[in-house]
């Protein structure tokens, strides 16, 4: 009898995990969107929150529906922590931390409800922003993006330690030219100046007055244009890349184990921590 209860409760929450954890499975799918849902309702009463006409007309309403997708966020922790075969790894990992982020602030707020701390609540109610991070877990061509960013991430490294070599000379350079007379000052404040000039967002406040001092900004400036196409490449062409690999070889199945994401289509084993991959319902296939 006792064997039979455990094997019941093990089966119930295999099954729990397959819909919450394995966006491949129908039912999996179905959590995935009504959870998305939820998360846009959660961000939109966040901003609704933020406006005053808004907050003085629906106050009461703001705060039911507040405390109804915290209640939906909360069931769904804790059904997270239930399935999950190792809880702590879930409760370590990146998506982990997300979930307990997009709770905390409403649960928090209830310890500082006096006026003198209003302030202090109104910073916390900005961490609910932290909801539409959830949305990366659903999302699949976010994991796409962020395959992309993370293959291409040396170059990108490269290239931004170049431009950091070339914003310290231009500001050095026109320090020595310009001087504090016509308002660079100091050698960090020219670096500010490079650094504006050589993005191409030009704010204004300091703008060389002798004729070298303008060909150094001319110059600059049009590095500024040549240097937007390089990470653009970079990062497209692992774009392109991680989009072919991740439609052809990657299924959205996450390890029970250590909670990694994205293996091959035909993987058996977790590529991070070798721990098989073999849901229940996969087994009642085989």
């Amino acid at each position: 009898m006792d064997h039979s209860v455990r094997s019941s409760r093990a089966a119930w929450r295999d099954k729990l995990y397959q819909i919450i954890f394995e966006a491949n499975t129908p039912a999996g799918k179905r959590f995935d969107i009504a959870l998305i849902i939820s998360i846009m309702i959660g961000v939109a009463i966040v901003m609704l929150d933020s406006m005053q006409e808004m907050q003085k007309e629906y106050r009461r309403a703001l705060w039911i529906a507040e405390w109804c997708v915290t209640g939906l966020f909360t069931l769904e922790y804790l059904a997270r922590l239930i399935s999950a075969p190792r809880p702590w790894v879930y409760v370590r990992s990146l998506y982990g931390v997300i979930d307990l982020l997009a709770l905390l602030p409403a649960f928090l707020s209830i310890f500082f409800p006096g006026a003198a701390y209003l302030m202090t609540v109104r910073a916390l109610r900005l961490l609910r922003i932290f909801r539409i991070l959830k949305l990366g877990r659903y999302l699949v061509e976010i994991q796409v993006i962020s395959s992309a960013l993370r293959q291409s991430r040396q170059k990108i490294t490269v290239f931004l330690t170049a431009v950091a070599v070339l914003v310290i000379i231009l500001g050095s350079a026109m320090y020595v030219i310009e001087g504090p007379e016509h308002g660079f000052s100091s050698i960090p404040k020219s670096i500010y100046w490079a650094i504006v000039t050589l993005t191409t967002v030009g704010y204004g406040d300091l703008s060389p007055a002798t004729p070298w001092g303008q060909l150094i900004a001319s110059i600059a400036m049009i590095l500024g244009y040549g240097m937007i196409a390089v990470p653009t490449g970079i990062v497209s062409s692992e774009l392109i890349r991680a989009h072919a690999v991740h439609h052809t070889l990657i299924q959205p199945v996450v390890c029970g184990e250590c909670m990694l994401e994205g293996h091959e289509i035909d993987a058996q084993y977790c590529r991070g921590c070798g721990a098989s991959l073999v849901s229940e319902t996969q087994r009642m296939i085989q």
